[in-house]
């Protein structure tokens, strides 16, 4: 028997596609989630279990998704040895790199203030209550439950970090059947032109592909006609046309792609048939924003950007700027 009872948390999901005509699907993911956890299981799958199996139960947890760290509460409270538990067990899913998130009092500083962008991208998004929603490269979650909080019937994120599922997971634990599920799954496992979402997102995944246009149509065929799509990426300045392709890393990262001026990424838009594509907000990652906290340890943006002029990076590249378009499928 597989360590992780895989079919204990995504059965609900597997049934709600099933119930919404999207068989193809099920099918698939229940082959992809059977070769994940019990063909090859990640050699750290079982430490992160034991960490999620070890936070305490709370009977009378409370959730509020509106704030800027999604906050869980108990009305009473919980005894010391409970929160020693709680925090030894999220710990032992670091590093939290998006979010932030407050477990009864256990505040955990990500490295990445997810609320900032979701502040940025919020005012500018159609009305998303009601709304089935996927987000594209989900991270452990922290935008997904902020879409819930906005109304939203139901939300699916994927992303394939297995860390990602299982911080994900130690939120949905004290949730029961919230509309909110994350599988562990890529972009190209999902069945071609499913067109059943009402709002699609894909914020910070564009520049890791290495065809951004075959991207763009992935994302316009998971939505209906009408469907909103929420495209955040990095950017850089220039004319229509122009991207910039880093000889090796960008920010020392290896899977950086392409970085298209606005202008650009306009075109790619109309190019793969969406229409009324708007550029909503343009701004500067600085390292306010992302950062080495005490529950992300390792190296952050304050290292990946030039000592000597921290407008670039350290490979001497355009300092990362990123810009959120939104998009409609006719």
């Amino acid at each position: 028997m597989a360590l992780f009872d895989w079919h204990k948390h995504f059965d609900p999901v597997l049934s709600y596609l099933n119930e919404t005509g999207n068989t193809r699907w099920t099918t698939a993911l229940k082959e992809q989630l059977t070769r994940r956890f019990e063909d090859n299981p990640h050699g750290d799958m079982a430490r992160w279990h034991n960490a999620l199996q070890s936070l305490p139960d709370v009977a009378d947890a409370r959730v509020d998704l509106n704030q800027s760290a999604i906050t869980l509460t108990s009305p009473g409270g919980l005894d010391p040895d409970a929160m020693t538990r709680l925090e030894n067990g999220l710990r032992g899913l670091m590093p939290w790199r998006k979010g932030p998130f407050d477990f009864f009092g256990t505040y955990i500083d990500t490295e990445w203030r997810s609320d900032w962008k979701w502040d940025r991208v919020a005012p500018h998004l159609a009305d998303l209550a009601g709304r089935t929603i996927l987000d594209v490269g989900c991270g452990s979650g922290y935008h997904c439950w902020r879409m819930a909080g906005a109304g939203a019937r139901q939300v699916i994120g994927i992303d394939p970090g297995l860390l990602f599922m299982f911080q994900f997971l130690a939120v949905k634990g004290y949730l029961g059947q919230a509309p909110v599920d994350l599988l562990p799954v890529r972009m190209e496992d999902l069945p071609a032109d499913m067109e059943c979402f009402d709002t699609t997102f894909s914020m910070g995944v564009l520049y890791h592909r290495r065809s951004p246009l075959d991207h763009l149509l992935e994302l316009k065929g998971t939505l209906r006609r009408g469907g909103e799509l929420v495209l955040e990426t990095l950017v850089v300045d220039g004319p229509e046309g122009y991207s910039l392709m880093p000889e090796d890393r960008y920010g020392q990262m290896r899977n950086v792609w392409f970085l298209p001026s606005c202008p650009t990424l306009l075109r790619w838009l109309d190019r793969t048939g969406f229409r009324n594509a708007r550029v909503v907000d343009v701004s500067e990652t600085t390292t306010d924003e992302q950062r080495q906290t005490d529950w992300m340890r390792f190296n952050s943006l304050a290292d990946f950007l030039d000592p000597d002029n921290p407008s670039k990076t350290i490979e001497g590249y355009p300092g990362p700027k990123r810009a959120t378009l939104i998009a409609e499928k006719p």
